[in-house]
C-alpha cells in the first residue's frame, strides 16, 4: 500500500508540466493557432526560471514570473509572424523551438559560467491543506503537494468552465473552428489569437521552470527531454479538451514514473530502452485513437481579415 501511495504521489508531481504545456497548446490551438516550439519554450523558461529564482537569492515566486514573462515573449512573436505576417505556423514554430533552444545554454553560460558545481536553489515546498491532508491515503496522495500541482488542477477546471459555460469561451472555440464566421459576429478575431497564443506560450514557460524548482534544483541542458513534444501529442490524445488532456496527463505521467522506478531497480533492461517507454506509450495509444481524433477545424491555418480568406 504504500508503494502504491508513493507512486501516485509521484505521478501527481510529474504530470504538472505535462497539464500546463499541454493546456497552453490546446489555448491557442482553440483559437486556430498550432504552437510547436513547446519544448523550446520549456528549455528557455527552464533556464529563466532557474537564474529568476538563483540571482534573486531562491526567490521561486520571482523565477516562475520570469520564466512566463519569457515565455509570453515567445507567443508575441509565434502571434506577430502567423497572425499579422501571415507567416507559416509550424515553420515559425520551428524556428522559435531552435531559438529557445540556443538560448536557454546562452543565458544560463552568461550567467552563471562553467563551474564543477552546479548553482542551486531551493526548491518547491508541499503544502498540507488543512484537515484534507489528514484524510487516510487520499489526503497524502491529493491534498500534501506543492503549489503548481494544485495550480494544475485548478486551472484544468477553470479552462473546462471557462470554454464550455461561458460566452467569452464559446467565441474563441469559433475563432478556431471558423474564423471568418466568428468575424461576421463581431468577434475580433486578431486579438482572440493573440491573446490565446501568448497565454499559451506562458503556461509552456512555466512547465519549463517547474522542472528545475521540483526535479533537479539546477538548469542542465535538455533537461526537458522531449516533454513539449509529448504535449502536443497529449493535446490531440484528449481531444483538444481541458478535462480529456487533465486525463492524459495522468497517463502519461505514469509512464514517466514507472520508467524511472524502473530504471532505478537496477533490472537488466538497456537503460535507452527504458528512456524510450514514454514515447512508445505515446504511439500504441495514439494508434487506436488517431481516427477519432477531433482537432479544431481552422487549426493552424491563418486568417487574413481584408480578404475574408484562409491561408
Amino acid at each position: 500500500m504504500e508503494t502504491a501511495v508513493t507512486f501516485t504521489r509521484l505521478v501527481m508531481l510529474t504530470l504538472v508540466p505535462y497539464v500546463l504545456a499541454s493546456q497552453g497548446t490546446m489555448l491557442a490551438g482553440r483559437a486556430g493557432v498550432f504552437n510547436v516550439a513547446q519544448e523550446g519554450i520549456m528549455l528557455v523558461g527552464a533556464s529563466v526560471g532557474f537564474l529568476g529564482a538563483y540571482l534573486s537569492g531562491g526567490s521561486l515566486l520571482q523565477g516562475m514570473l520570469l520564466a512566463m514573462a519569457v515565455g509570453g515573449l515567445f507567443g508575441l512573436a509565434l502571434a506577430y509572424f502567423t497572425t499579422t505576417l501571415k507567416m507559416d505556423q509550424f515553420v515559425t514554430g520551428l524556428a522559435l523551438f531552435f531559438i529557445g533552444m540556443a538560448l536557454s545554454t546562452l543565458l544560463y553560460r552568461l550567467a552563471i559560467g562553467i563551474t564543477l558545481t552546479p548553482p542551486l536553489i531551493p526548491t518547491l515546498r508541499e503544502i498540507p491543506l488543512p484537515g484534507l491532508s489528514r484524510i487516510p491515503l487520499l489526503g497524502e496522495v491529493l491534498f500534501r503537494q506543492n503549489a503548481l500541482v494544485y495550480g494544475a488542477v485548478l486551472l484544468s477546471l477553470a479552462l473546462y468552465l471557462f470554454l464550455y459555460s461561458s460566452g467569452s469561451g464559446m467565441a474563441l472555440r469559433a475563432v478556431g473552428e471558423n474564423p471568418m464566421a466568428a468575424d461576421s459576429l463581431g468577434v475580433n478575431v486578431t486579438l482572440t489569437r493573440y491573446m490565446t497564443t501568448i497565454a499559451g506560450a506562458m503556461l509552456m514557460g512555466l512547465a519549463g521552470a517547474y522542472l528545475p524548482m521540483v526535479y533537479t534544483a539546477t538548469f542542465t541542458e535538455g533537461m526537458v527531454r522531449g516533454r513539449g513534444w509529448l504535449s502536443i501529442a497529449l493535446t490531440f490524445f484528449g481531444g483538444w479538451s481541458p478535462h480529456l488532456i487533465f486525463l492524459g496527463a495522468l497517463f502519461f505521467a505514469a509512464v514517466e514514473v514507472l520508467a524511472f522506478r524502473v530504471q532505478v531497480t537496477g533490472v537488466g533492461i538497456p537503460y535507452q530502452l527504458i528512456l524510450m517507454l514514454p514515447y512508445l506509450a505515446t504511439m500504441l495509444v495514439m494508434m487506436p485513437t488517431f481516427r477519432r481524433l477531433q482537432v479544431p477545424a481552422f487549426l493552424g491555418k491563418n486568417y487574413d481579415r481584408e480578404r475574408r480568406t484562409l491561408l
